[in-house]
């Protein structure tokens, strides 16, 4: 073995794999830090969730929970939990595409034999 003959490259392999850590959680921390939005029913509620899947917040227009378009109160609270569930599960897959636009391009090659043994990620 020759004496430093490796030890350039292996530098050169930790610089770069402390730089995609560094700019995975720089993205990561971007993710946390924007919102996107989801709806169901035309609009009748809205939901915002983190690019890191937080629920942030729930609007509901007030049609949404008009008692003269439901049967009974019964019916009209299923129909309102089925539009939150699918107003929040349109928010997670709108946040899904963002973390794939922003982390995506860091993590290709990571994975697969790409990633460097030992490393975190």
């Amino acid at each position: 073995m020759i004496p430093g003959g490796g030890q350039p490259n292996m530098q050169q392999l930790l610089q770069q794999a402390q730089k995609m850590q560094q700019d995975l959680a720089r993205a990561q921390e971007e993710l946390a830090a924007t919102e996107v939005e989801g709806q169901a029913g035309g609009g009748l509620v809205k939901a915002t969730v983190t690019g890191s899947g937080e629920l942030r917040g729930l609007v509901i227009d007030p049609k949404a929970v008009d008692p003269e378009s439901a049967s009974s109160l019964q019916e009209l609270g299923e129909t309102l939990a089925d539009l939150v569930v699918a107003a929040v599960q349109a928010a997670n897959e709108n946040a899904q595409q963002l973390q794939q636009q922003k982390l995506g391009p860091l993590t290709q090659g990571l994975g697969g034999g790409g990633g460097i043994p030992g490393l975190p990620f």
